[in-house]
């Protein structure tokens, strides 16, 4: 499994990522947001926020549910 070090929106649902050996590839996510969950991706101006969460070593979204402290 490679790790995840960066991730930068291009277009549409197209990223580029970037892994801990150096290697970058292009990935388009649309043909895999189907069911509910995947729902909140479809607004194109959330799937723009994606970050990387080092923690678990892949992509992730703000989901509302954090608390600010």
């Amino acid at each position: 499994m490679h790790i995840i070090i960066n991730a930068q929106y291009i277009e549409g649902y197209e990223l580029e990522l970037t892994f801990e050996n150096g290697e970058t590839r292009m990935v388009d996510l649309e043909p895999h947001l189907d069911g509910e969950i995947f729902e909140p991706l479809k607004n194109i101006e959330y799937f723009k926020t994606v970050q990387v969460n080092s923690d678990i070593d892949t992509i992730t979204w703000e989901n509302g549910d954090r608390k600010s402290t």
